[in-house]
């Protein structure tokens, strides 16, 4: 009788556990609703929480979980291990299926290494304080130092590298290529500026649009909020990027509708400008407008808040997009609204452009946002978001990010690594190449999908 009674007691705990394990995979893949208030986080964003610094990226976020598996391991008495993946597991890029030039991903050129800037660059991000000092003190300061030490969670196949090696650049478009990416929104600073952590990379725009040529992609311009950005200067950026870059092949142009080829620009962080200002450029009427002239465009503003659609619709945005990887961070980010967001844009004839990504983790520079951690679930987490992307039927669907290692949203390979202070997460038990191979995989679905429900499915005029 104790022998059956023990029996029974450990295949019930037993189940319990799966049932845990089951609950704990599925809030991840889609968290629950906030009950009362806003998401945790939202306060991160720059206007919506005025105490907030402005981050590299701003925070995605909801309440959830903390990952225990997706938070670095410390103080590990251990060599450091690097693993490479063999060279014989790359695509046949001549095997590969065509280019999607509706499928856009967010590009960051903002890293270096002594070998080609003489110094470190971004990988040695500094540990972001918490608004809140009583919560700043528990947690580390300074600092990262590559190249053991990087401001990510995860280690780059490629190494600490630098964005300025012209052979790190062709990879990056090799591996798009492999993808099935045809388009890359490159994060672009006007000439002499950068953000506060990085170096001024204008003048890498020529080798990033040769190097795209060569893979047939193309290339448009995520144009970050650099000081003082206004209506005014806006003219003479978007001036100066159509008159200096415009003419390269790989220079990307979105053909609408009516026939069309217009540049298109993403606008980051567009709410922190008022309507008003938004309207003198993109507005016909406006006193610096920049309609039906040579510099004219598709600008696309980021929609936070469910109240940001009638201030894009005043300021004369073309389109919107959510840019943040975290399912139920903000309204625009949840794909539950996606479907209403499209509805509300063809009814005022915008671009809807939903972003999606494959998990998030940025605590590796902001230790105190444990709560925002996205797991990636072996991919399941990336394949969710573009389910729910290809549902709304978008013109166009963009990818946070091939790159941002800070945040952790990359589909560039990463590679397992171990030092004596940390383990880096990685995509094991997969190959380092599996968010590019899933990237491929939907690349094709939705090429495939946007073709019945689309009468502007051609390849964009260059």
């Amino acid at each position: 009788m104790a022998k059956f009674r023990r029996r029974t007691c450990i295949i019930l705990l037993l189940f319990i556990l799966f049932i845990f394990s089951l609950m704990m995979g599925l809030k991840m893949l889609r968290p629950n609703k906030a009950t009362f208030g806003d998401p945790f986080g939202l306060d991160l964003l720059p206007e919506v929480h005025q105490r907030a610094p402005h981050l590299v990226k701003n925070v995605d976020s909801q309440k959830s979980d903390k990952i225990n598996s997706e938070t670095n391991i410390k103080n590990l008495k251990s060599v450091e291990i690097t693993v490479k993946p063999s060279k014989a597991s790359e695509p046949n890029l001549e095997e590969l299926p065509p280019l999607n030039y509706h499928l856009h991903v967010f590009y960051y050129s903002w890293y270096g290494n002594p070998q080609f800037d003489g110094k470190y660059i971004h990988w040695n991000h500094p540990i972001l304080k918490h608004w809140d000092p009583r919560i700043t003190k528990d947690y580390p300061q300074g600092k990262h130092n590559p190249p053991e030490d990087i401001g990510s969670s995860f280690y780059p196949e490629l190494g600490s590298y630098s964005s300025r090696d012209p052979s790190v650049i062709e990879t990056h478009m090799k591996q798009m290529y492999s993808a099935s990416i045809g388009v890359l929104a490159l994060s672009w600073y006007p000439p002499d500026t950068s953000d506060d952590n990085g170096v001024p990379t204008d003048d890498l725009v020529p080798t990033i649009l040769d190097k795209a040529h060569k893979y047939n992609l193309k290339v448009t311009f995520h144009i970050e909020p650099y000081k003082n950005r206004d209506d005014q200067n806006m003219y003479k950026n978007v001036k100066y990027i159509i008159d200096k870059y415009g003419n390269h092949p790989a220079f990307y142009r979105y053909k609408t509708k009516t026939g069309n080829a217009l540049p298109m620009f993403y606008i980051y962080d567009s709410y922190i400008t008022k309507p008003e200002q938004w309207a003198n450029l993109l507005t016909i009427s406006g006193s610096r407008s920049i309609r039906n002239s040579p510099y004219d465009g598709l600008f696309i503003a980021l929609l936070v808040e469910d109240k940001h659609k009638y201030d894009i619709l005043q300021s004369g945005f073309d389109g919107i997009y959510t840019y943040f990887a975290t399912n139920g961070f903000t309204y625009g980010s949840s794909y539950e609204n996606w479907a209403k967001l499209k509805l509300f844009c063809d009814h005022f004839k915008l671009i809807f452009i939903p972003s999606v990504g494959p998990g998030y983790i940025d605590t590796s520079i902001r230790p105190w946002n444990t709560q925002n951690t996205r797991n990636r679930v072996n991919g399941k987490y990336y394949e969710t978001a573009l389910s729910a992307a290809l549902q709304s039927h978008p013109s166009v669907i963009s990818i946070t990010s091939f790159n941002e290692w800070h945040e952790g949203t990359q589909i560039e390979k990463a590679v397992p690594k171990r030092t004596s202070n940390t383990v880096y997460l990685d995509y094991r038990p997969h190959k380092p190449s599996l968010y590019l191979e899933l990237t491929r995989k939907w690349s094709e679905k939705y090429s495939k999908e946007r073709a019945t429900y689309t009468l502007d499915h051609q390849l964009p005029a260059s």
